[in-house]
């Protein structure tokens, strides 16, 4: 029987893709919200494309201040930003 491959959806382009081919983005118990590149740090995790323009569509729409409940500072989607383009 084949091995059943995880999927998650893109807040960004809305599309259902495999784990491992997204980036997941965490708010840890301390509501620090950040890029989490391994996929295993501890916190309510959401996952985008490696993909700036998807990550542009995510915070416009606000997805991930509706997905952690919180409101976002730029500050920190700008870091995501330099993180995703260092990682490309």
């Amino acid at each position: 029987m084949p091995k059943k491959i995880p999927l998650r959806r893109c807040n960004g382009c809305m599309e259902m893709k495999p784990k491992k081919e997204l980036v997941r983005v965490v708010k840890n118990k301390e509501g620090e919200i950040f890029l989490d590149l391994t996929g295993k740090k501890e916190g309510r995790g959401a996952y985008i494309c490696r993909d700036l323009t998807c990550l542009k569509k995510a915070v416009k729409a606000r997805r991930f201040e509706r997905e952690f409940a919180c409101k976002i500072p730029d500050e920190i989607f700008g870091k995501m930003e330099e993180e995703l383009e260092e990682n490309e």
